[in-house]
């Protein structure tokens, strides 16, 4: 067991051998003697020490102490053991230095993605808790993350809000161990600039590190096939980009404000604001242009309310309404509060993919198997899967039969063009006069949260039902 925990040429490949020995290590009679440990002025339940720790690998394996201290320095580099006092340093102390055991979830062998978003609403709580004063490198990260993600900044913070609320109302010791917990996550995983991160092992993220493969001339093939795919492709053509810039500003350039005249005048020059009246998210009749905007791709069409809703009448008329409904549970799953998050999951399994579910969809085998194993440890993307393959099923089906259908050609024929609006100096004025703020988007984000926690509360309802209601209100 030593030596398969050990492999200092395949030090990640083996991972389940390392979790048995954190399982002998957690058990209650033979295991590493745990208790409740002061931290300062807070006790701490189930902490153990450094030097436990090399007591029970040097009893258990008969090795010495410089091999266990190395054995268990390395649990805690790839995230098995976390430190409660020295987060920045990876690496176990053999003295009265307090450790935990991190949860299952969180151990490599899971293989969830680690996501910028998540990573960002992580820092951001941070940067909350800590009034602006982050580490230096995760003040860059933050800073970085913030260009990148500057379209969705809003809501990461509000996000980082409602954690950093919900953890407030733990109990202190709880929230001291999942402060720990989460940092020393993303120590493994967003290591400090300067130290060898433990999950950087190269090729070998495209093997199932849980897999003992032979490297047969198979192996090598593969290896070799995945380095000149890695050489290549950054490496695109000139005229194969140049090609498709020329092809999106072709598609796109009378949908840009900037590039082309705001039909019926632009609200930002003459303080009229029908153009934003008549893009509203959930307008009886779009306009023209809008409905345009939906033959362009399918992604187009879904991420437009009205269109979505439009699509939505289709299915209803084919009966695959089910398929929509599926995906809009899962983008309200992945974006959806955390604390709700196990009970979404649960209740879009029961309501789309169990067996005599009421609203059952089509999914192939494999990829029912995927995600049912994946459920029995919910997250945000434990659906993607699934999500995945009913957006191509819709892509591929529904969408070309929805643009040759009755309910597009109706709304195409009832589309506005809006005439554009020829104001006087004198009209222009006025407009100036009646020009009144705005609530901030943000507010307007906050209010719709409100009211889906209010319908949330009122008792289980189709997510369907939730979101025609907000369009309703919308509209009003």
């Amino acid at each position: 067991a030593l030596c398969q925990c050990t492999d200092s040429n395949d030090p990640i490949t083996r991972p389940r051998a390392v979790e048995n020995v954190v399982l002998e290590m957690q058990d209650p009679k033979s295991g590493v003697k745990s208790q409740t440990q002061r931290l300062v002025i807070t006790s701490i339940p189930h902490a153990i020490t450094g030097e436990d720790i090399v007591a029970w690998l040097v009893n258990r394996f008969k090795i010495d102490a410089t091999e266990a201290r190395a054995m268990g320095t390395m649990m805690v580099t790839f995230g098995y053991i976390y430190p409660l006092q020295d987060h920045k340093r990876l690496i176990l102390k053999p003295d009265t230095s307090l450790y935990r055991f991190q949860t299952p979830y969180f151990w490599p062998a899971q293989q969830w993605p680690v996501e910028d978003t998540d990573y960002a609403i992580y820092l951001a709580k941070r940067n909350i808790r800590k009034k602006g004063m982050l580490e230096l490198y995760e003040q860059e990260q933050y800073n970085s993350l913030y260009k990148w993600m500057n379209h969705k900044w809003d809501f990461i913070v509000m996000q980082a809000k409602e954690q950093y609320r919900a953890g407030k109302e733990r109990k202190k010791p709880d929230r001291v161990v999942f402060d720990c917990q989460e940092r020393a996550y993303w120590v493994v995983h967003r290591p400090p600039p300067g130290t060898v991160s433990a999950m950087d092992y190269g090729h070998d993220r495209m093997v199932d590190p849980n897999m003992e493969e032979k490297k047969t001339s198979d192996y090598y093939r593969r290896t070799v096939v995945f380095t000149q795919q890695c050489i290549m492709r950054p490496r695109v053509k000139s005229s194969v980009s140049i090609g498709a810039i020329v092809k999106y500003t072709t598609t796109y350039k009378e949908h840009d404000p900037f590039l082309h005249a705001c039909l019926p005048s632009n609200p930002w020059l003459t303080d009229d604001v029908t153009y934003w009246t008549l893009n509203m998210p959930n307008v009886e009749t779009p306009t023209k242009m809008r409905v345009e905007c939906w033959t362009f791709s399918f992604g187009e069409l879904l991420m437009n309310p009205r269109g979505r809703a439009n699509f939505r009448l289709f299915l209803k008329k084919e009966f695959s309404g089910e398929n929509l409904a599926f995906w809009e549970a899962c983008e309200d799953l992945k974006w959806g509060a955390a604390e709700t998050m196990k009970e979404k999951a649960q209740q879009i399994y029961k309501t789309f993919l169990a067996r005599g579910a009421p609203r059952w969809i089509n999914i192939d085998g494999k990829t029912m198997d995927i995600t049912v194993k994946g459920l029995a440890h919910p997250h945000r993307y434990v659906l993607d899967a699934a999500q995945t393959h009913i957006y191509m099923l819709m892509k591929k089906d529904s969408y070309g039969r929805y643009l040759k259908s009755p309910v597009f050609k109706e709304i195409q024929r009832k589309a506005i063009a809006p005439e554009p609006h020829r104001f006087t100096e004198t009209q222009l004025e006025q407009n100036a006069k009646r020009r009144r703020p705005s609530l901030s988007p943000i507010i307007l984000r906050q209010q719709e949260e409100e009211q889906k926690a209010k319908l949330a509360a009122s008792g289980p309802v189709d997510i369907t039902q939730v979101m025609s209601k907000l369009e309703r209100k919308q509209k009003a």
